[in-house]
Formats: structure tokens, C-alpha cells, sequence
């Protein structure tokens, strides 16, 4: 199997089948050692029933003793030999099972670990999460029915073989009776393709709305919309549920099929050998043989009928795969030019946002997520016609991009560790550094009420600490960082009034003289910026300061407004986060 830190390779994207035959032939010898045992071990089951029949017409009818010894020796023989063979085939499939589901792992890893922070603004958290774990172990599973697949249909020949010199009749009938079992059984194969994919695509959305609901409930509880929310996710819930029926059902009647199809078959031609063996056409041990044949060939129109049926489940999840493999991430042009030698205007001409260098910038505006668009571009995490200077950011060394420009996330990931390493990053800042930091996000209390202070443990996402408390990590992690150029999405959502006051003062403070950007609507947060964009359907729509929109524009009165107005639910916590 794959060494797990062996190179995996480079998987094919140009369709799902082609993806498993790359997993098929990136472990060739293995798979032709499982086709090749799984074929021996199923073809000398086949010969069993020949096997017997020697052993009644040769030895059991006419009386001959040593023959009958010598046909059951080597029943018994071909028997425990086969036993053998059943242990090596199984180990075989399954070291090819886990070989494809590492490599599938590793490379979607790999990718995922390329596209970086790219990753969540191109695909929902639900979809990664399918891909890897129920598409991947979809993908693993269907690659074990290849060498039994294969196996099936060299036993279908050899035992069309065995019976020729039997009957022709029988012959004919075991030679159009199986591809007659998979015509039957290929529509179905057809439709559980579309209903997988459209289940797949439901599981997508459902397990999205889940983590939203995770991340989010505490503030859909304070804005009256948890009730909303939970009919939308009750209503995409029994959707799901639906399509789970609908694969459940075409998937029963392919097991159905699987199952009676063979035994009908295994009737039909008993049936047949026995009129045969009544007119004397052929002997006793070959009846025997002719029913061991149709009883042996049940096995292989089962795998044949099992390896269509995880073939085509495993193509559905392996379009997932290439579908996700496919995402581009950020990348330089070869010749990219470098970037400005000194601090440049950023400006963003799809909303007009212009962002002075040296000054604390703020966006406001009705959607939080138009203002976030707008620092996506200006962060280069979306395509874009930004300029940075006198220079288009999509043609700068995006290296340079990313050291220079920082955009801090309210829901950044927050890696397992002590606080002290969750904030440094990759800098080794002072204990004076930290510490100011620390001041500047209002951070102080957190500090002193864990056990051992900076080196006290803290659990992956943070876990182990409140919404505000996490919140304020992340501001003093971006503050450590000291980007030339911050752009940081609502810094302060978590936070109660006396709390985000603290931070936005603070923060204009520590960052003086730096460029500074944030969303917020927060009164508290705008009355300290030096410039405040409003931006009404993502476009700025006036720009001042909040005193001035203040006075002159309607709209954002009325944006702002909207927070100062009272809530007699809210309540502010300890650690200053608002808590409803």
C-alpha cells in the first residue's frame, strides 16, 4: 500500500471513471494479483462440480473404488486449496481497498492543503465533508469488486465450456441467460447514478446548514431567526430523507435482482438438465455436474451484478472527487511584476472602495457579506480588477501579496495547542510584544483566567473558549502577524458595548501609521475610523467620516441606528461577549 508519505501522484480529473482507473493502475501488480487469484479461486469452484461428476460415473456407478478415491481426493484437494486461495483473494482486495482510499485521502488533502484560505470561499464546509469521508470509503469499496468482476466473467466462459460437451442446449442457455440478467438489471444501474448524485448533493447542503447552525446559533437565537432557520433545515432535512427513500428503493431492487434473478436462472436450467437426464440424453453425473454448474454460477452473476452496482456508486463519488480536485487556487502569473516599494492606495473598481495607506479604513453596509466581497478582492482571494498602487494585485507575486496583506477572518481556524502558540503564528514575537497585543484586542482577562496563562492548552476551533473570547484570539494573532496592510471582517461582532469600545480604540492606536480595514456597523467601531465606505448593493455609495454620513446620508443613519436601538434580551457576559 502507499507509504503515507509517499508521493500519491497525479490523479486523472477529466472524468470519475477515468479517476478509478488511475487508482486501478497506480497499484497494477496488485490488482492483477487480485483479478488473477479472485479467477483461479472462482474458476476452481466452477470445476467442482465436474470434479463429482467423474467421481459418480467413474467410480460411485460402475463400482470402482480406487477411482472414486481418486476423483475425491481430489474434490477434497481442490477444495482446501481453494480455501487458500479465498484468504489470499480477500487480503488482495483489501490492501487495494486501502491503497485507493489513502491515495484518494492524500491527494484530496494535498489539494485542499494548495487551495489554502481559498478553500472556503470555492466550496461549502458540507461538501469537503463528504468528499472525505463518505466518497472516499464509496471509492475504496468499489475497486474491491474489480478483480471478482473480472473473475465472474472468466467463470461465466469456463462453465459454458464444461457444459458444451454436455449439451449444446444448456450451453446455449447459460450463454444468453446472463447477459439477459444484466440487460434487466442495467437501467437500474442507470437510475441509482442519478439518485446517488442527487443525494450526494443533499447530504452536501444539509451537513452545510448543520455547521451553520453550530457556528451561528447563539446569534440567530438574539436576532429571532433560529426558529427560521430550523424550519429551513426540518424542510431540507425530509427533502434528503426523500432521496434517501429513492436510492434505498432502486437500490433494493438491484439487491432483489441480485439475489432471485440467479436462483430463477439456477431453476430454469436444473429444470432443463433433468427432462435431459429423463430421456437418457445425458448421463447421472452429469445431471449432478449440470446442477453444480447453475448452483456455482450464482456466485459470479452475484459479483457480476455487485461489481456494476459499487462501480456505479463509486463513479458518482469519484466525480465528487474530480469536481473538488478541479478547484484552481490562487496562483502567480509566471512573469509577475513586484509589488509596490512603499504603502499604495488599494482600490477595488467593482465597488469603488479606495483604501488610503496609514489610515484606519471601515466598510459599512446592510449585508455583511457584500462588505466581506470586497475585502475578498482586496485581499486577492477572489478575481478581481484591484489595483495596488500602480500595479493590478492579480499580477503580483502572490508570496509578496501574502506578506504583506493580511485578511483576519471572524471565523479563521484556530488550531489545537497552547495560546501562546495559537497567536504567534510563525513569528517568534517577545514577551512585550505579546503583551501589547494582547491589551489592544482586550484580551487581558482571557490570559489571566486560564490556568497557566499564555501556556495554557487550547482545544482545535478553540473550543474550550467562548465566541467573544475566540474572537479576540484571532484579533490578537492578526495583530502579531503586523501586516503592512490588515483588512479584518468584523473584529468586534461578539463583543458587548463597553468591550468593542476598548478594542476599537486600541486598535486605532496600535495601528498608527499602518493601513487598517474593517467591516462593522457597529457605531462604536465607525465613530473611530478615519474613513467610513458606505456601501449600499456593494458599491460605495459615500464616503466620510461617521459624523459626516452621519449628517448627510439617510441610509447609513438609518444602518446604524439599527444597532443602537436597545434589546432587553442582551446581556453582557465576563469576558465581554454578548450573550442573548
Amino acid at each position: 500500500m502507499i507509504d503515507a508519505y509517499a508521493d500519491p501522484g497525479t490523479p486523472d480529473r477529466r472524468s470519475g471513471r477515468r479517476f478509478l482507473w488511475w487508482l486501478v493502475t497506480r497499484q497494477t501488480g496488485r490488482s492483477v494479483t487480485g483479478a488473477v487469484v479472485a479467477s483461479v479461486w472462482m474458476g476452481l469452484t466452477a470445476l467442482t462440480p465436474y470434479l463429482l461428476s467423474r467421481a459418480i460415473d467413474d467410480g460411485l456407478e460402475p463400482g470402482d473404488g480406487p477411482a472414486l478415491v481418486g476423483w475425491t481426493t481430489a474434490v477434497l484437494g481442490t477444495g482446501v486449496f481453494n480455501a487458500w486461495l479465498g484468504v489470499v483473494r480477500h487480503r488482495t482486495m483489501t490492501q487495494v481497498r486501502m491503497d485507493a482510499n489513502f491515495r484518494t485521502v492524500k491527494v484530496v488533502v494535498e489539494h485542499a492543503t494548495r487551495l489554502g484560505a481559498a478553500l472556503s470561499r470555492q466550496v461549502g464546509t458540507g461538501e469537503v465533508v463528504t468528499v472525505g469521508v463518505r466518497d472516499v470509503d464509496t471509492i475504496s469499496r468499489s475497486l474491491t469488486v474489480v478483480g471478482p468482476g473480472l473473475a465472474a466473467v472468466l467463470t461465466y466462459g469456463l462453465v459454458a465450456a464444461l457444459l458444451l460437451p454436455v449439451s449444446v442446449q444448456l450451453s446455449v442457455v447459460i450463454l444468453l441467460g446472463v447477459p439477459l440478467i444484466a440487460v434487466l438489471v442495467g437501467p437500474l444501474m442507470s437510475r441509482l447514478q442519478g439518485t446517488e448524485t442527487d443525494y450526494r448533493a443533499g447530504q452536501s447542503v444539509l451537513t452545510a446548514r448543520i455547521g451553520d447552525l453550530a457556528g451561528g446559533l447563539r446569534v440567530l437565537n438574539g436576532l429571532g431567526g433560529k426558529g427560521l432557520f430550523a424550519d429551513a433545515f426540518r424542510r431540507d432535512s425530509q427533502k434528503l430523507r426523500e432521496q434517501g427513500y429513492r436510492v434505498g428503493g432502486v437500490t433494493s431492487w438491484i439487491q432483489a435482482l441480485s439475489m432471485g434473478l440467479p436462483s430463477v436462472f439456477l431453476a430454469a436450467v436444473t429444470w432443463i438438465a433433468a427432462r435431459l437426464a429423463a430421456q437418457g440424453a445425458i448421463t447421472i453425473g452429469e445431471l449432478v455436474s449440470v446442477y453444480g454448474y447453475a448452483a456455482v454460477l450464482v456466485l459470479p452473476v452475484y459479483f457480476f451484478i455487485e461489481c456494476g452496482y459499487e462501480l456505479s456508486r463509486g463513479v458518482v463519488a469519484a466525480r465528487r472527487v474530480v469536481r473538488f480536485l478541479s478547484l484552481e487556487p490562487v496562483a502567480s502569473p509566471p512573469d509577475a511584476p513586484d509589488a509596490p516599494g512603499s504603502p499604495a492606495v488599494l482600490h477595488d473598481p467593482e465597488s469603488g472602495v479606495r483604501v488610503v495607506p496609514g489610515r484606519l479604513t471601515a466598510l459599512a453596509g446592510a449585508r455583511p457579506a457584500e462588505s466581506e466581497a470586497v475585502v475578498d478582492r482586496l485581499g486577492r482571494y477572489a478575481a478581481s480588477d484591484v489595483t495596488w498602487g500602480d500595479v493590478r494585485l492579480d499580477e503580483v507575486a502572490l508570496p509578496q501579496v501574502r506578506e504583506r496583506i493580511l485578511v483576519a477572518e471572524h471565523g479563521a481556524d484556530l488550531f489545537a495547542g497552547t495560546l501562546r502558540e495559537l497567536v504567534r503564528g510563525r513569528r517568534e514575537p517577545g514577551e512585550e510584544t505579546i503583551a501589547g497585543a494582547v491589551h489592544t484586542a482586550a484580551a487581558d482577562d482571557i490570559v489571566l483566567g486560564l490556568p497557566d496563562g499564555l501556556d495554557s492548552a487550547v482545544t482545535a476551533q478553540g473550543r474550550s473558549l467562548s465566541g467573544g473570547q475566540r474572537q479576540r484570539v484571532r484579533l490578537v494573532r492578526a495583530l502579531l502577524a503586523d501586516p503592512e496592510v490588515l483588512l479584518a471582517v468584523e473584529p468586534t461582532s461578539a463583543l458587548d458595548a463597553h468591550t468593542e469600545a476598548a478594542v476599537a480604540t486600541r486598535l486605532r492606536t496600535a495601528r498608527s501609521g499602518r493601513t487598517t480595514v474593517v467591516t462593522s456597523t457597529s457605531p462604536l467601531v465607525l465613530d473611530r475610523a478615519d474613513t467610513v465606505c458606505f456601501l449600499v448593493d456593494g458599491k460605495a455609495a459615500a464616503m466620510g467620516t461617521h459624523r459626516e454620513l452621519l449628517g448627510s446620508e439617510p441610509g447609513y443613519r438609518a444602518l446604524v441606528a439599527r444597532d443602537l436601538e436597545p434589546d432587553g434580551d442582551t446581556e453582557t457576559s465576563v469576558d465581554g461577549e454578548v450573550v442573548r
